[in-house]
């Protein structure tokens, strides 16, 4: 049994990937400031084990507090997913440096902070795997998302150089950049101004993307076999960044 730490497992993305990995057979400890009932629930019927952890992913002392309690919980941890992020469409010119150090803050503050508490133990273990969830907006650029799309490409800079230094310690570091998927986020942003049907004129594949369709490659990455693969970000996103 490996264990793995996922971050915004409340709902969305962050719930499909704790449920995923509890189907293959992980134990899944959940980092959210929401409740996570639902994902407790969801990951208990189908016979999971679950620890949901109120935590702010930009506090450093309640990262490291979450991380030994995992780890005092389950005895290791091995997979870390960064997947909490803040998604605001904002006009450049309107953007504060407020917006701007939010964004910053939870899309890359909280992914350092999250990796640095778990590293130790990944290392202790001789084996690890680090996902971080970027976005396909860093291949894009679309004009109301410059905060935004500024995080996720320094997050597959983090990616890079992070895979370089831990390699030697059979630790893999790899990004997924989903494109616009129907979640309740995005439903209420980027979606509710028509979102979803431009970006379904990008893509090759002409539907909007779902939380599901995000499995498959985590699992992948997350794999005993896939050891090799480090330093990458794989796009899935229908097919509209073709890079």
């Amino acid at each position: 049994m490996r264990v793995a730490l996922v971050t915004g497992s409340a709902r969305g993305l962050g719930q499909e990937f704790a449920v995923a990995l509890a189907g293959a057979g992980h134990a899944v400890v959940g980092l959210d400031i929401a409740d996570q009932v639902e994902t407790r629930d969801l990951l208990r019927a189908a016979g999971g084990r679950f620890l949901g952890l109120t935590v702010d992913v930009t506090d450093e002392a309640a990262v490291a507090e979450a991380v030994r309690t995992a780890v005092d919980r389950f005895g290791a941890l091995h997979i870390v997913v960064n997947n909490a992020g803040v998604y605001p469409p904002i006009e450049f010119e309107k953007t504060t440096l407020a917006d701007w150090h939010r964004v910053m803050r939870l899309n890359l503050d909280g992914p350092f902070l999250v990796t640095r508490a778990a590293l130790p133990h990944l290392r202790a273990a001789g084996w690890g795997r680090i996902v971080n969830i970027v976005s396909a907006v860093v291949f894009l650029g679309p004009p109301e998302l410059v905060a935004y799309t500024t995080s996720k490409a320094g997050l597959v800079g983090f990616t890079r150089s992070l895979a370089t230094a831990v390699g030697g310690d059979g630790i893999t570091v790899n990004a997924i950049a989903p494109g616009l998927l129907d979640t309740a986020t995005a439903a209420a942003t980027t979606g509710a101004d028509g979102g979803f049907e431009r970006v379904r004129a990008l893509q090759a594949v002409p539907r909007t993307g779902r939380a599901d369709d995000l499995v498959s490659t985590l699992l992948y990455v997350c794999a005993e076999g896939s050891g090799f693969l480090t330093g990458q970000t794989i796009n899935v996103d229908g097919g509209s960044a073709r890079h």
